[in-house]
């Protein structure tokens, strides 16, 4: 696999600002899924290593994903090197834990792939931030709230911090959240709705995605 630009993934990640967050245990979905939301605007999308089968799951998606050149597909919920090797194997652009692991740091940098840790303090931020991340996940978003983002920037002021969990699709939650400083949202539960999927109402997904990039694009004016 080409080498990936750290610097132009993370330009994308903030061009777009939203990271949608996905698993599912049909492949079939998941493909349909990537499509509506790359109609819908996405260029970086997160994968999540949840059930047994996500490895062959995300095999199929990289191969489908190979029709959109300027599409970046990572993987998340990573919480050993093993998993993390695993997946990079079958092609991820980026890696993603809801923890700050050092095992996947180090190996990460090793093979000078991204990788986005999770932090909830400022000192696990601190810690990874020693360890080379140039991405932080905060998580999880709806405990930390926008309140945390906004005195962390306070001290790591240039730090691009990225909240994943509770991020809601609607004017107001962006809102807090942008004005907070953050550099892009992951979202998945919110977005992805439940019956939208189950129905295969993927024209509605698309329209939420596009609907949502537009309110991100529209509070940073």
């Amino acid at each position: 696999m080409d080498k990936i630009n750290h610097q132009q993934l993370l330009n994308c990640m903030h061009e777009t600002g939203l990271i949608p967050v996905f698993n599912h245990i049909d492949s079939n979905v998941a493909k349909k899924v990537l499509d509506a939301c790359y109609e819908g605007g996405v260029r970086v999308f997160e994968f999540t290593n949840r059930g047994e089968n996500a490895l062959a799951v995300f095999g199929e998606l990289v191969m489908h994903a190979q029709q959109y050149s300027d599409l970046y597909l990572g993987i998340g919920t990573l919480f050993t090197k093993e998993d993390a090797s695993h997946f990079l194997d079958e092609g991820a652009h980026f890696l993603v834990s809801p923890a700050l692991i050092p095992e996947i740091a180090h190996f990460a940098n090793q093979k000078e792939v991204l990788w986005v840790p999770g932090c909830a303090t400022v000192t696990e931020m601190y810690q990874a931030l020693q360890l080379g991340a140039k991405l932080l996940k905060a998580f999880p978003g709806n405990v930390l709230g926008p309140g945390f983002i906004k005195s962390v920037k306070a001290v790591y002021p240039k730090v691009p911090i990225m909240p994943t969990g509770g991020v809601k699709p609607t004017e107001e939650n962006l809102s807090a959240w942008y004005n907070a400083g953050v550099h892009c949202v992951g979202m998945g539960s919110q977005l992805f709705k439940k019956d939208v999927i189950e129905s295969g109402r993927f024209n509605d997904l698309t329209e939420s995605v596009s609907n949502t990039i537009q309110t991100i694009k529209k509070l940073r004016k």
